[in-house]
């Protein structure tokens, strides 16, 4: 059975010295030492490693049972979502006045990687009734809040969202979901939802689903749809339940992975539901729940690739095959270990790379997050909005390829499912479609977020990046500095091809589009590479005592600009060519 224990030493690393985290001037920061963080973070580990971990298995063997209209979920799960709840681990940034510990998003993300990457399947249930929680904290009435939000932070109550139909994912405005206005000021919800993830377990009293459906005489397409609170169980005045609603789930989805989790057909009958926000304005509420998701997704993404490279890299240094070319390196031992072999070596330092770039950039993505939100910074509302497609559509598309190179490490015993590596890359493969498919991803990022507030924010990460490398264009510095300023480069030549080729024809945009989301991600890692080449070299100027952990840091940072960060060449290449030959055969010559 494979193992997992939280990397904590590289969180504190990037928490308070690439992030600088208890230095800002953010509410909540102050608080936010490296004891703090620490304890919080180890505990975590223990329960994650202890607890959760060992159930991932268990997870993926046994699924979810639909039985007489009611979900099991695997054995042990019901035990320790019970220690989630009581530990207070599903409240860490939830507003205190429901109940909440009022902790800054930053430290949600970071507990969030390791309880992800020790048993994703598990980690969506709380996950999910997060971005409910959320959505209805934005947009809810005093009255639902009171209602909903007290057992959602708790997870008493759990949530879900409900947007995809058989016929219609991504345009979302063919929905057929209904909804009819009573005389109480409440609806009656009819239609199918598919897709729907912890649609219905056995870990909750309640489960209050978000559900997008059309107020009849509503506007055609997506102006007209709207978002309704459906509980599974109906609420009394007083707060206790009632009767149960008319909905059920209508099969268990059969997956190629997340077995643990109960993904769910839902049916609504004429299910009574309350309006949350506007009418016809309900995709704004719902993204609140999708945009916090996306980034979740991204976590999941580099969550799983993380314990993955834990695993290949236990086995490299564990498995004795073959030689050393220049010379055996154990002669008492029948060979020498994996670990030897150059392209053993050349695949972990792509896994560890991209790890280790991904939790900086997703951490600083929670940073922004909680800048925007609790010191009402636009600047950083703009740069998390463009960032949001890259760390969903880049982190899990990467995130997916390393979990494929763990496997590779362990050549056949990858394929065996015993060895519990084919898990990781079936559990990562829906990160990359789930929450907006990463090519949506990629059109929005060209389509909208480029262009958006007249080009502002892409221009200010320029403008970041440029006066990083300026400011550390010296000395040791320089080895990191200059393969940055190349990619960046390369990255603005693709706008400026857009600009100029995209106006002409839209699809020599559209086609350069996912090669961009690539492009920007690899710049994105740089950036973070550089930063934590610069903490690191801070630390060891400053008679950092742990060497080894810094000398590493540096060598993974050269690594990544050598062998990882010239693919922005490539991808501009790809991106220049335009949309003449990837728009050139006929519909019926495919």
């Amino acid at each position: 059975m494979p193992a997992f224990n939280a990397n904590t030493k590289d969180m504190q690393f990037v928490l308070h010295e690439v992030l600088k985290a208890s230095e800002q001037n953010i509410p909540g920061y102050d608080e936010m030492d490296a004891d703090f963080t620490g304890a919080v973070l180890e505990e975590a580990g223990k329960i994650a490693s202890e607890v959760l971990h060992p159930l991932n298995e268990v997870g993926d063997r046994e699924g979810c049972q639909l039985e007489n209209g009611v979900v099991r979920t695997p054995t042990g799960f019901k035990d320790a979502f019970d220690q989630m709840r009581d530990g207070g681990w599903t409240a860490l940034d939830c507003d205190p006045a429901y109940g909440g510990q009022g902790l800054p998003y930053l430290m949600h993300t970071a507990v969030g990687e390791i309880m992800s990457a020790s048993n994703m399947a598990f980690n969506m249930y709380p996950g999910l009734t997060h971005g409910a929680y959320s959505a209805i904290h934005a947009h809810g009435s005093d009255a639902q809040k009171q209602t909903f939000l007290p057992k959602m932070v708790t997870c008493e109550w759990t949530g879900t969202m409900n947007l995809t139909e058989p016929h219609c994912g991504t345009d979302l405005g063919l929905m057929r979901t209904r909804a009819e206005p009573q005389d109480d000021g409440s609806y009656k919800i009819t239609g199918q939802k598919i897709f729907i993830s912890a649609g219905d377990h056995d870990m909750a009293d309640n489960i209050i689903h978000l559900v997008l459906a059309k107020i009849s005489g509503a506007p055609e397409g997506i102006k007209g749809v709207s978002l309704f609170i459906v509980p599974k169980v109906l609420v009394n005045d007083d707060g206790s339940l009632g009767a149960r609603n008319d909905l059920s789930v209508g099969k268990i989805e059969e997956k190629m992975g997340i077995h643990g989790n109960s993904t769910c057909v839902m049916n609504y009958d004429g299910a009574t539901g309350y309006l949350l926000g506007e009418a016809h304005k309900g995709m704004r509420a719902m993204f609140t729940m999708m945009n916090e998701a996306r980034i979740g997704v991204g976590l999941q993404g580099y969550a799983q690739s993380e314990v993955a490279y834990q695993n290949a890299r236990a086995y490299a240094l564990d498995r004795l095959q073959g030689r050393d070319v220049t010379g055996t390196k154990h002669p008492e031992l029948a060979a020498d270990p994996l670990i030897v072999h150059p392209d053993i070596r050349r695949n972990l330092m792509d896994q560890k790379s991209f790890v280790e770039g991904a939790r900086a950039f997703a951490f600083w993505g929670a940073n922004l997050i909680d800048r925007a939100h609790r010191n009402s910074d636009a600047e950083a509302d703009g740069l998390i909005s463009l960032m949001t497609p890259v760390i969903k559509g880049f982190l899990t598309d990467k995130g997916y390829e390393m979990t494929i190179n763990a496997q590779q490490v362990y050549g056949g015993h990858g394929y065996i499912e015993e060895w519990g590596m084919s898990q990781f890359a079936r559990d990562a493969r829906i990160a990359m479609i789930y929450e907006g498919a990463n090519g949506v991803q990629a059109l929005d990022l060209v389509g909208r977020k480029l262009a958006q507030d007249g080009g502002k924010h892409v221009m200010g990460f320029f403008e970041m990046v440029k006066t990083f490398c300026k400011e550390n264009d010296s000395g040791e510095m320089a080895a990191f500095v200059e393969p940055l300023k190349k990619a960046s480069k390369d990255l603005q030549a693709a706008g400026m091809y857009f600009m100029q080729a995209g106006m002409k024809n839209p699809n020599n945009a559209l086609a350069g589009s996912y090669d961009f989301m690539h492009m920007m991600g690899h710049v994105c890692l740089g950036l973070m590479w550089a930063r934590m080449a610069r903490a690191a070299q801070d630390a060891l100027a400053n008679g950092a005592e742990d060497r080894d952990f810094y000398d590493a840091k540096l060598a993974t940072a050269r690594y990544y600009m050598a062998r990882q960060l010239p693919a922005t060449s490539m991808h501009l290449s790809r991106i220049e060519t335009g949309a003449d030959t990837l728009m050139a055969l006929d519909a019926a010559h495919f």
